[in-house]
């Protein structure tokens, strides 16, 4: 059985990620998967462009979901929201909160937990 030729849109799914972070695959900042995002005030009044991924991420993280949780609700690959959420937190749109310590309270645990749950259910 012959497999059918990809569509161009097919294509163009496969190019996207890579072209969406310019080819990088890495981010500068340390920014584990589960670590909380949160959106700064100088996003809050950033006026971006329809569709933009950047705008998309600033709004989602006014709730602290964690990287995986932004990757999951965008339907964006890990690697892609990563390096998206790295420059954004370099540009000063999105800071990234203290993870678990060994000085990390209990409902501090349970968020984590939680949010977490949270993000494998989106997936």
């Amino acid at each position: 059985m012959d497999t059918p030729e990809p569509s161009p849109a097919d294509e163009a799914n496969l190019v996207r990620p890579y072209t969406l972070t310019a080819g990088r695959t890495d981010t500068t900042v340390d920014l584990p998967v589960e670590a909380p995002i949160q959106t700064l005030q100088p996003a809050l009044g950033q006026h971006w462009p329809s569709g933009d991924l950047r705008g998309q991420i600033c709004r989602l993280c006014t709730d602290s979901p964690s990287v995986a949780e932004i990757s999951a609700q965008l339907e964006l690959p890990l690697g892609v929201a990563r390096v998206l959420v790295g420059d954004l937190v370099t540009a000063g749109y999105l800071r990234v909160q203290t993870t678990l310590t060994d000085r990390s309270t209990d409902d501090e645990r349970r968020d984590l937990i939680g949010r977490t749950l949270r993000g494998l259910r989106a997936l």
